[in-house]
């Protein structure tokens, strides 16, 4: 099996993408929600997705996280490969997902306090002592801009806060794997406009540190964010670039600068 390409394509001394996805293609049953998508994302890159409505984004990420282990009917076909390594071929799908964090549409806190809700997956990897657990949790929560507004009450259940704060808390538990790739979708559906930029200026820092892709409805979302950026529509990736070239009207596809003008979406 041949590895995968850097992320141009065009200098071979280039070390590997962080991610690269070849001829991935999805089904649910008979309704088949991605075809072919063939991308690369590079080592602490923001790569933003956007697209209509079922066009396969959601089911992108769920193939990266390897989720279709837990979707009736979701089948997989193609190659993603992490570091180099073909993630279809890991045993452990759980070390796996360690090393991507999740962040869903809608917050999903835990039936745990708030401490609890980011101890957990370092207690799952081993980390018992306290003095430990501490560091983590303030680190975790301090990076998702929360630590300051829980700090006093970290052993309040995590769905008693807001729903901001909820969202906050959900980067934070993803944060406490320590991934190596943190994957959103949507984020912002269920926020505020002002919690919506603080998570984007979090998003900006977390850019140092880990690989980002970022599924959004937002366009303008994309654009302040993303250093590249992928449309999908229709269950194909129409065109990925660098992000000032595909909104400043450099698009390859022109179905892609009608969805960005507005003239269909």
């Amino acid at each position: 099996m041949a590895p995968p390409p850097s992320r141009t394509g065009k200098n071979l001394a280039e070390p590997p993408a962080k991610v690269h996805v070849r001829n991935l293609s999805i089904r649910y049953g008979s309704h088949t929600a991605l075809s072919d998508v063939t991308l690369s994302v590079a080592e602490r890159e923001i790569l933003g997705i956007f697209g209509p409505a079922n066009g396969g984004k959601t089911s992108f990420l769920k193939a990266l996280n390897r989720m279709d282990m837990f979707t009736p009917g979701m089948r997989v076909r193609g190659e993603i490969f992490i570091n180099g390594r073909d993630i279809r071929r890991w045993r452990n799908v759980y070390a796996l997902r360690r090393r991507i964090g999740v962040v869903f549409p809608l917050p999903v806190g835990l039936p745990l306090s708030v401490y609890d809700n980011v101890a957990l997956a370092p207690r799952l990897a081993g980390i018992q002592k306290k003095q430990d657990l501490d560091v983590i949790v303030e680190s975790c929560l301090t990076r998702a801009a929360l630590w300051d507004e829980v700090k006093d009450r970290l052993d309040t259940l995590g769905s008693l806060l807001s729903g901001g704060q909820q969202q906050r808390l959900t980067i934070a538990r993803a944060l406490s794997q320590n991934p190596e790739l943190l994957v959103l979708d949507e984020f912002s559906i269920a926020v505020d406009p002002v919690t919506t930029m603080r998570i984007e200026d979090i998003l900006k820092e977390l850019r140092r540190e880990i690989t980002i892709i970022l599924v959004t409805n937002l366009t303008a979302q994309a654009r302040r964010l993303a250093d590249r950026c992928a449309f999908f529509l229709s269950g194909r990736c129409i065109e990925i670039g660098e992000t000032e070239s595909i909104f400043s009207g450099a698009t390859k596809d022109e179905r892609t600068r009608d969805y960005l003008t507005g003239r269909f979406g």
